[in-house]
């Protein structure tokens, strides 16, 4: 099929979608993860032939990102079954009230329709994408980048048959065929047959639906995620924070890209950082990270001088820009001038300083005394999350199943007239 005959099939069940009772939706989400777990030899071979593809276009971290095994298969089954156990976001009377008419005005939540998913080498999207839309009554249309396209396609294959076996339509759940860019501009400008787009992805992707666009767009940013480890910090705990942050995943949108140190504990912190990330790493066999200094703090440790572009940039990788700052008034300014407002942390014993930040910093998520890794949808027990917002209308922060619905007044009446 044509994107755009997609997109008329995607269009077309919209009148069924607010009929969707919670069980028949949780009967379809179970048999889809069923339907996963027993074509785990197909999506693993797809995946292998992406993965072959893939190499020499894409850096190493990038390809782990797309890598899938039989491990990280039962985690997207179970990410799905989680949301079974959540509460149906469609229906929901959000506020009532009466009318000097005596009218009774309620707000309820109800689904968008089509959603529409640009996303890039992560195939894990695809699960979490066509199980989030039908929990809150929408068909989706999801258009993955061509590193993870027939991976993509054997998850979308499996989750139709749990459709078919829940006695619902195919194309509740769509996949574009087309991975050229002609596809991803086909969809941002499908008004009247996309209800909402959210890109997931890169800069270069999220920019350029958000310019492009002439449906609804949500923007979720890129992650320059930081933390700032303050005077009162301990060390033991910031030490475990900033590894976890940096190299847990580094690929991720949540992970750790810059940090910045109190200038009165620089000299002691800095030297067991480096201590922690490089020379323990190396001796472990890990892979070092790569400690991008101030000019401050290269004066305390060895690294690679960082240019003004290391503190705007978004590394996916093993790599971290580290500036030494004066005091938490200079860190959050330096989060307001380079943040891309996903998520930003604090480490201090100092609960004027963490009051300071909270209200200070302007990110979808802040942190005190935590690793920014935690900002995704199931670890904020969304179940899942169709990306994380990093704009202010309609959404912020991870979207789960509500921030998937909007809104209608019913009023309810007994033969008023105006």
């Amino acid at each position: 099929m044509t994107t755009h005959e997609i997109l008329l099939s995607a269009a077309s069940v919209r009148p069924m979608l607010s009929l969707l009772t919670e069980a028949k939706k949780n009967e379809a989400l179970a048999k889809m993860a069923d339907s996963l777990i027993a074509d785990t030899e197909d999506i693993l071979a797809a995946n292998e032939k992406d993965i072959e593809n893939a190499k020499g276009h894409i850096s190493d971290v990038m390809i782990d990102r797309l890598a899938l095994d039989e491990k990280r298969i039962l985690g997207m089954a179970d990410g799905i079954r989680a949301l079974i156990e959540l509460d149906d976001p469609v229906g929901r009377i959000l506020s009532e009230h009466k009318t000097r008419a005596g009218l009774t005005v309620r707000k309820v939540s109800v689904p968008f329709g089509v959603i529409a998913v640009i996303y890039e080498s992560r195939p894990n999207v695809t699960s979490d994408a066509a199980a989030l839309a039908l929990k809150s009554s929408n068909a989706c249309v999801l258009r993955s980048g061509k590193e993870a396209f027939l991976t993509s396609n054997a998850i979308v294959k499996a989750l139709r048959k749990g459709l078919v076996a829940s006695d619902l339509p195919e194309n509740l759940i769509n996949l574009i065929q087309d991975t050229s860019r002609a596809s991803a501009n086909e969809i941002m400008t499908a008004t009247g047959l996309v209800d909402l787009l959210i890109p997931r992805g890169g800069a270069g992707l999220i920019n350029s639906c958000v310019e492009n666009a002439k449906v609804p767009c949500i923007q979720t940013g890129t992650g320059i995620c930081h933390i700032y480890v303050d005077d009162s910090a301990r060390f033991d705990m910031a030490l475990d924070i900033i590894e976890n942050a940096k190299t847990s995943r580094p690929s991720v949108c949540n992970a750790e890209e810059v940090l910045l140190v109190s200038e009165k504990i620089a000299k002691e912190f800095l030297p067991i950082l480096k201590a922690r990330l490089v020379d323990k790493r190396i001796s472990e066999g890990k892979i070092p990270v790569e400690l991008r200094l101030c000019e401050r703090a290269a004066d305390i440790i060895e690294g690679t001088s960082a240019s003004e572009v290391d503190f705007d940039t978004e590394f996916l990788d093993y790599i971290l820009a580290v500036k030494v700052v004066r005091n938490v008034d200079e860190a959050i300014s330096h989060i307001s001038e380079h943040s891309t407002k996903h998520s930003d942390a604090i480490i201090t014993e100092n609960s004027q300083n963490a009051d300071i930040f909270v209200k200070s910093v302007d990110s979808a998520a802040v942190y005190v005394n935590a690793s920014t890794r935690f900002t995704d949808g199931g670890e904020f027990g969304l179940g899942c999350e169709m990306g994380i917002s990093t704009q202010k209308l309609h959404a912020r922060g991870p979207m789960g199943l509500a921030e998937l619905t909007a809104y209608k007044y019913v009023i309810l009446g007994n033969g008023q007239i105006r």
